[in-house]
């Protein structure tokens, strides 16, 4: 493969993509260009981990204009002559790669778990079958686009320093922003915790939710849950939420409360390192997979590790 783009607004994921680009890449690190776009942050961030940065340059293009973005995207990469482009599947990432794919005519793929070069193909692999399967697929089309989930490839941690080029870039934006407000609720981003406690309906009371919150802060986890909790009950805002519908998460342990283990519920959390599930049904689908598996009442359970952990 003899160049890949790489680009994400957040610096964490792009150096994600560039692990995964330079484990793609034939022509070594040459081959793969870290792109930010009206962000000179950013590039000192990536050209001091000794990465080759292109900072398009559109002054008129507003970074909430996922089409304007999907452009001058387009346009940098007919300018620098490539033909794959890597984005993160963020909720943005994901937008960003359907409106790329249609501007530039490229086949798309996101959700992407691992990829690899195999006789000069770009292979990946994700979930499918809403998360029943796991698919191994390539792009045939000349022009790709490959959205892959944060935390499936590890940071960069290169040395050095990096060059920079600019890129003058017509794009100009479709919508003008009338005013900025801080995002209201929770923005915690359950995908970067290392340990998990995950509420599943099996919690039958809200007023449990505070010795849950006595466990995770004893063990330095942060709260997660099953859709319904955060859509049904409204107990958690979605950002919570883990799964096909939520986020999907790569913690170091993962402890799940009263959740039964729906596909939907599994596939953000089956990449766990461990896995333990407290659940009264011994025969819930989630005990299939977990490593460890206690089957009792949660009303008991609960107390007893609050006091354990004190």
């Amino acid at each position: 493969m003899a160049q890949i783009f790489v680009y994400s607004e957040i610096t964490k994921l792009s150096l994600e993509l560039a692990t995964a680009a330079h484990n793609l890449c034939t022509a070594g690190d040459s081959g793969v260009c870290m792109i930010t776009i009206n962000n000179e942050t950013q590039v000192a961030e990536l050209a001091a981990q000794g990465l080759r940065v292109c900072n398009i340059s559109a002054p008129d293009l507003n970074i909430a204009d996922t089409a304007g973005m999907s452009i001058a995207l387009q346009k940098a990469a007919e300018q620098l002559e490539t033909s794959v482009i890597l984005l993160a599947s963020n909720r943005r990432g994901k937008e960003l790669a359907g409106r790329l794919a249609e501007a530039w005519g490229a086949g798309c793929l996101t959700d992407i778990k691992t990829a690899q070069l195999e006789n000069d193909n770009l292979v990946f692999t994700r979930n499918a079958l809403n998360g029943a399967t796991v698919a191994t697929q390539l792009i045939k089309s000349e022009h790709k686009v490959a959205a892959i989930s944060p935390r499936s490839f590890p940071v960069w941690n290169g040395s050095g320093e990096g060059s920079v080029k600019t890129l003058e870039v017509e794009a100009p934006t479709t919508i003008e922003v009338l005013e900025v407000r801080p995002k209201a609720g929770d923005t915690t981003d359950i995908q970067a915790a290392d340990r998990l406690i995950a509420v599943g309906q099996g919690v039958e009371n809200q007023a449990d939710l505070e010795v849950i919150r006595k466990i995770a802060q004893a063990l330095k986890a942060e709260i997660a849950c099953s859709k319904p909790v955060a859509t049904d009950r409204k107990w958690f805002s979605e950002d919570r939420i883990i799964g096909l519908s939520g986020k999907i998460c790569k913690p170091e342990l993962a402890i799940t409360l009263g959740i039964s283990g729906q596909v939907q519920f599994m596939v953000g959390i089956r990449d766990s390192k461990t896995i333990i599930s407290i659940n009264n049904d011994e025969n819930a689908d989630l005990n299939k997979m977990a490593d460890y598996v206690l089957a009792a009442d949660l009303n008991e359970v609960l107390p007893e590790l609050a006091r354990a952990l004190e």
